[in-house]
């Protein structure tokens, strides 16, 4: 796992309430069972620990680990 898909799941522990696996393959709705707002609350604290905006039509193609771990090093490399 690279560091930043390691520091994702770290972040996303507290809204693991199945205890999953975390991996950079979990599918951050559908393995944790986690609704759309939720969702919504772990991105804000992913904007918030990088330091960046995730827009939405982003997020919508976003499903794993992996891929936001792709999104946040693409955005961060942006700024």
């Amino acid at each position: 796992m690279t560091d930043t898909e390691d520091r994702i799941c770290k972040l996303l522990e507290p809204f693991n309430t199945n205890g999953t696996v975390l991996s950079a393959s979990t599918d951050i709705s559908t393995d944790l069972n986690i609704d759309s707002v939720t969702v919504m609350d772990f991105v804000m604290e992913v904007e918030d620990h990088f330091d960046v905006e995730i827009p939405l039509n982003v997020l919508s193609e976003t499903r794993t680990v992996a891929d936001l771990a792709h999104v946040v090093d693409a955005r961060v490399k942006k700024d």
